[in-house]
């Protein structure tokens, strides 16, 4: 089989350009790359999230590189054209964990030749692994903006169970089973979609949907953006059925459906498809054309290895630690991802992240706010890396 070519440049802005770099732990990554020109810049990595690809930062990174930095987004390990994962249900889980995500982050900035970088940004999914790699190479990653996904910290470790047998409940709460058979039980039965992502089904779910990738990929962008007026978020106020219910479908499920048919319903119409700006069909038609040609498993892999619990405890070996980094966090103000997991939020501004420098909630933006706002996003990238720069700790 004759190696991928790099992503057509007609689909790129002019200045980003598409190319791989060999033997980042086991990858051949593919990535995209703007103020390439001139050596010596300072280096911006941004690391997406599901279902995505480098291509959802093509909007932001001409506004960093014009401002002086060098920028490059990798398709992460299971996306896009970057080679090397097993896409086997059945494969190597392992690969996918959290731990050596923040590895494969490490030795693409290490191959490219930068000891450290300005900034490490994750959206999403890739909110977490650049959340990690500020946590355990701050060294390197020696600022950090998250998007979408709050960071409230390492998993605790068990503490005084002697002492006090019910504190023996799972810490990690999303691998806690109890609450997708909790959510079963409730009047409108339902299910978590992480769990979801975990089945041996959902791959397929998508991949072969009977209205096919690209329309699967509209409404599902469609559904979890600003233009779906039904997104209004506001605080969860506990981890139960009752209050994750409250959450939209694409989050919390309704027990029969896939995620094909839970997007379906949600299809925009016509006239809403040809008034999306931030996200034409032309554009659309990149990501339903890798997804086409990959599937999903390899991004889902990422939740399996969130929902087994299988790597709780190696994570546990950092518990109580906090990203001491200079932090912010950008999201939409409908993105009900700020609240999915209750708490978190609140937790990441309050003791998780030490020198968070603020947090941004965007109008007319939802869940893919990169894309949806990219002006107002790179204006608070570029505000957050000229502060970082100036009050980061010796």
């Amino acid at each position: 089989m004759s190696a991928l070519a790099s992503l057509d440049q007609n689909v790129l802005p002019a200045g980003v350009r598409s190319r791989f770099v060999d033997d980042i732990n086991g990858l051949r990554m593919h990535l995209l790359e703007a103020g390439f020109e001139s050596a010596g810049r300072p280096c911006v990595l941004l690391l997406h999230g599901f279902p995505e690809l480098a291509y959802s930062w093509r909007k932001v990174m001409l506004p960093l590189a014009q401002a002086g930095y060098h920028v490059i987004a990798p398709d992460q390990r299971g996306y896009g054209r970057t080679t090397g994962w097993d896409a086997d249900y059945d494969g190597e889980l392992g690969s996918f964990r959290l731990l050596n995500l923040v590895r494969d982050a490490l030795g693409l900035v290490s191959a490219l030749g930068y000891r450290s970088l300005a900034a490490v940004v994750g959206h999403d999914f890739g909110a977490p692994v650049a959340a990690w790699c500020a946590l355990l190479r701050p060294d390197v990653f020696r600022s950090v903006a998250l998007m979408s996904a709050p960071f409230a910290g390492p998993p605790a470790l068990p503490f005084d169970t002697d002492a006090a047998a019910e504190q023996k409940k799972n810490a990690a709460g999303l691998a806690d089973p109890g609450m997708n058979a909790a959510l079963a039980l409730l009047q409108r039965p339902r299910k978590h979609y992480q769990w979801y992502y975990s089945t041996r089904e959902a791959n397929d779910n998508m991949r072969n949907c009977p209205q096919g990738i690209h329309a699967f990929l509209r409404a599902y962008y469609h559904y979890k953006s600003a233009d779906w007026k039904q997104n209004q978020p506001t605080p969860l106020k506990s981890w139960s059925a009752e209050e994750m219910a409250k959450l939209p479908t694409y989050y919390v499920m309704d027990l029969e459906l896939g995620m094909a048919e839970t997007a379906a319903a949600e299809m925009p119409t016509t006239a809403e498809i040809s008034a999306c700006k931030w996200l034409p069909d032309s554009e659309l038609s990149v990501y339903s054309a890798e997804y086409a040609r990959t599937g999903f498993q390899g991004g889902l892999q990422w939740y399996r290895c969130t929902t087994s619990g299988r790597f709780t405890a190696e994570m546990q070996l950092f518990s109580g630690r906090t990203i001491d980094v200079p932090s912010c966090f950008i999201a939409g103000k409908s993105d009900w991802g700020v609240y999915q997991k209750p708490g978190d939020f609140d937790k990441m501004q309050q003791s998780a992240c030490t020198q968070m420098l603020g947090c941004h909630l965007i109008e007319g933006a939802g869940h893919w706010v990169q894309q949806e706002q990219p002006q107002e996003v790179s204006r608070l990238l570029l505000q957050f890396l000229q502060q970082s720069s100036r009050d980061r700790k010796p």
